[in-house]
């Protein structure tokens, strides 16, 4: 079993920035993916980038390439978001997953079995 608690969203000025965290507990290892998504009001589920625990591996949506950045603290036991640059359109409920098995490259919600229940980011214009 893995937790996963996210933390950081808020309301914040196009342009702006925040750093979106995950707190993961239980049995992640260093061949584990986590990852971050989310999702718009009538709109499915988005990736957005991922990563291993071990640090490596990093990926990202095209739509957020540039902009967003991934990064793990293990002895922190946290992953996060640094998000950048932000306009109204990000505004969404953004969601921490693992993932505990090895994927070569996982970036659909399918593949990530555990799931925290998300951080709200709202852009204003």
């Amino acid at each position: 079993q893995v937790q996963l608690v996210e933390s950081g969203g808020g309301l914040v000025q196009a342009g702006g920035s925040l750093r979106l965290s995950c707190a993961a507990s239980g049995r992640i290892f260093a061949t584990s993916t986590l990852g971050w998504f989310r999702q718009a009001p009538g709109k499915e589920r988005e990736f957005l980038a991922a990563i291993r625990w071990s640090a490596s591996g990093a990926n990202y949506a095209d739509s957020v390439k540039g902009r967003f950045t991934i990064s793990v603290d293990n002895p922190k036991n946290t992953v996060y978001l640094q998000v950048d640059s932000l306009k109204p359109e990000d505004t969404a409920l953004y969601f921490c997953a693992a993932r505990q098995r090895f994927a070569i490259i996982a970036t659909t919600p399918r593949q990530f079995e555990y799931w925290g229940r998300g951080t709200q980011v709202t852009v204003s214009s």
